[in-house]
C-alpha cells in the first residue's frame, strides 16, 4: 500500500556532497519512522539514518557529523544530505518507510525502495 521512490544518486569525488530524496505514496495509511539504508557490495545492509513523524534521528556511528536525515511530511518526502563522502559510502542506498492504516493503528509494516547508486570516487 506504500510506494517508495528514489532519487538524487549519483557519482561524486570524496569530499563532495550529494542529497538523496524518497517521496512514498498511499492511500488510508499514517507513515511512521523512515530511513535510509545502504549496501555495499559483499556487505549487509546497514542503517545509515533513520527519523521519526516527530523529527527524532538516529545516525549510524560512521555518518554522524557528514549526513543529516530530514523529512518533510506534508510531502511525504525523507532526504539525506550527505557531505565529506568517503569512498567507503559506496552502496545502493535505500528508503525504507514504516507505516500503519489509518484504521488500525496496532499494526504496522515497511516498504522499501528500488534503491539509489551512490558512487564516490577519484
Amino acid at each position: 500500500q506504500v510506494q517508495l521512490v528514489e532519487s538524487g544518486g549519483g557519482l561524486v569525488q570524496p569530499g563532495g556532497s550529494l542529497r538523496l530524496s524518497c517521496a512514498a505514496s498511499g492511500s488510508g495509511v499514517v507513515i511512521n519512522d523512515m530511513g535510509w539504508y545502504r549496501q555495499a557490495p559483499g556487505k549487509e545492509r546497514e542503517l545509515v539514518a533513520r527519523i521519526t513523524r516527530g523529527g527524532t534521528t538516529n545516525y549510524a556511528d560512521s555518518v554522524k557529523g557528514r549526513f543529516a536525515i530530514s523529512r518533510d511530511n506534508a510531502k511525504n518526502t525523507v532526504y539525506l544530505q550527505m557531505n565529506s563522502l568517503l569512498p567507503e559510502d559506496t552502496a545502493v542506498y535505500y528508503c525504507n518507510a514504516a507505516w500503519s492504516t489509518w484504521y488500525d493503528s496496532t499494526l504496522e509494516y515497511d516498504s522499501w525502495g528500488q534503491g539509489t547508486q551512490v558512487s564516490v570516487s577519484s
